[in-house]
């Protein structure tokens, strides 16, 4: 199990396990806040695959890799909440809490 993959199931249990000492606009807040992270993982997955090729905003030099992977983290939290993959998966869990 990759660490992406564990994170994600420590926060889920951290939200299950700790929602009776919380009120449910804070559980819906942290799960909101989980949803929208698991989103922007998704999305940097799929820019990693798009933009593995040569791109013409990195020149090849010793920190292309660097570059490249800051760009697409920073694309991905900006599109993160924005493409409905964070609501279906927000509404899907919420349902089941």
């Amino acid at each position: 199990m990759n660490i992406d993959n564990q994170l994600a199931i420590n926060a889920y249990n951290n939200i299950a396990t700790n929602s009776i000492t919380r009120s449910k606009s804070e559980n819906d807040k942290l799960l909101k806040e989980q949803t929208d992270a698991f989103e922007a993982f998704l999305v940097k997955s799929v820019l990693d695959i798009a933009l593995k090729d040569e791109n013409p905003l990195f020149p090849k030099d010793a920190g292309d890799k660097i570059y490249s992977s800051m760009y697409n983290d920073t694309m991905s939290r900006a599109l993160s909440g924005n493409l409905g993959f964070s609501e279906l998966l927000f509404n899907f869990l919420k349902e089941r809490t």
